[in-house]
């Protein structure tokens, strides 16, 4: 039997691109059917009228059959969707700007989220004069898709998922937790396995997070004044106008506070890049200062390790605002902050959501430890997860014939 092909066309930046990558995985596992290809942009393409080139690589791949193929920017979750989708209503229908949301003490009834939203944590792309106008197109033609996948489960974002009047797929969590890092890093493992369980603050911000040297010296003194023992991925900000991502410091001590990395010692580890997934894994790990990036929100859950919220771009700020006050799930460092605000956060409130992360508070602990387990629930047979996809497959296949 000829396969039926399908064409995934991610955002061409690596969380995007894992995403889809797991995606195509998971069809491809359940139904061998199916035969999957995943297509890269250049990132210059995004913002420019290329659907014809893309439509013409599409078909020499598929040779004209059906394919599946999302227009959304990326494989998100369902409150964020609900956003886009109400945004482009008032939009389109109130004649309202959302740039004008920026700065702005508003709250909004959103229809994904039980509780009010702060305008002021709204996703910066949705302020942005480039790439607003993509956003909206994109939510128009939701309404032509047969479907949308959505990385998330119903017992995550149950109100989320049941506010969406359209099609959609929630199969979530869509994650790579191979825990390959142990290996490739083991001065990082060997460090975690000396320390006591869950007594471990592990700060990461994502391939694009990085701060400049006057917001790096704050959390260094919030980390020391804390005494709690960390883990802290430091990168190296790309120079001002480039698209490489951050990189490391050959030495961390040019931009730490004189002395800290010896004032440290058998407290802290400061490192370069971080194998994420496996560092979360680790039972020394206690509490998790992010960016807040759906995938590594996705992993936290997974681990039942536990949030603080530190946004930097994206619909970072959004997926902050629902883990902290929505849900529940996380506590909050700085939930509406910007890498490009010129904000400096002090050592203070940094160090106050460090505490108040690592305090482990029961009630939110344990809500952290249920959703883990409904997580792995989820995709387990007869699942939420599980079942949804089984659905997806149907569906696409009822259509070939």
């Amino acid at each position: 039997m000829e396969k039926a092909q399908l064409v995934c066309i991610p955002l061409p930046l690596m969380g995007h691109i894992v995403s889809a990558v797991e995606v195509a995985k998971l069809l491809l596992t359940r139904d061998h059917r199916l035969s999957i290809t995943v297509l890269i942009l250049n990132l210059s393409f995004v913002n420019s009228n290329q659907k014809p080139h893309v439509k013409e690589a599409v078909l020499k791949i598929t040779q004209s059959k059906l394919i599946a193929d999302s227009p959304a920017p990326r494989l998100a979750g369902a409150a964020v969707l609900g956003l886009l989708l109400y945004v482009q209503k008032i939009h389109d229908e109130e004649k309202v700007d959302p740039i004008e949301f920026k700065n702005s003490d508003a709250e909004l009834s959103v229809p994904s989220l039980v509780k009010p939203f702060p305008a002021k944590a709204m996703p910066s792309s949705l302020l942005s004069r480039q790439w607003l106008p993509v956003l909206l197109d994109n939510a128009r033609r939701f309404g032509e898709a047969r479907g949308i996948i959505v990385n998330t489960f119903v017992e995550l974002e149950s109100y989320a998922v049941e506010s969406l009047k359209m099609s959609i797929y929630p199969v979530g969590p869509i994650l790579n937790v191979g825990l390959d890092g142990r290996n490739t890093h083991q001065e990082i493992m060997q460090w975690l396995d000396d320390q006591p369980p869950s007594s471990v603050v592990f700060l990461c911000f994502g391939s694009q997070g990085s701060f400049g040297e006057d917001q790096v010296k704050e959390i260094a003194y919030a980390l020391e004044c804390s005494r709690y023992r960390f883990l802290w991925s430091l990168r190296r900000p790309s120079p001002p106008g480039l698209l490489p991502s951050p990189s490391d410091y050959e030495d961390p001590q040019e931009v730490l506070p004189e002395g800290f990395l010896n004032r440290m010692t058998g407290i802290g580890k400061v490192i370069g890049w971080a194998p994420q997934v496996t560092i979360l894994a680790h039972p020394a790990v206690g509490g998790f200062v992010s960016h807040c990036g759906w995938n590594s929100v996705l992993e936290s859950i997974w681990f039942g390790v536990p949030i603080a919220t530190w946004p930097m771009y994206a619909e970072q700020q959004f997926n902050a605002f629902e883990m902290v006050t929505e849900l529940e799930l996380a506590v909050e460092i700085k939930m509406d902050y910007r890498n490009d605000s010129g904000v400096i956060v002090n050592c203070n409130e940094i160090e106050r959501g460090i505490r108040s992360l690592m305090e482990h508070d029961s009630k939110k602990m344990k809500k952290v430890k249920e959703m883990s387990e409904n997580s792995r629930r989820a995709l387990m047979d007869s699942g939420s997860s599980y079942c949804c996809l089984g659905r997806l497959i149907k569906n696409f296949m009822d259509d070939l014939t």
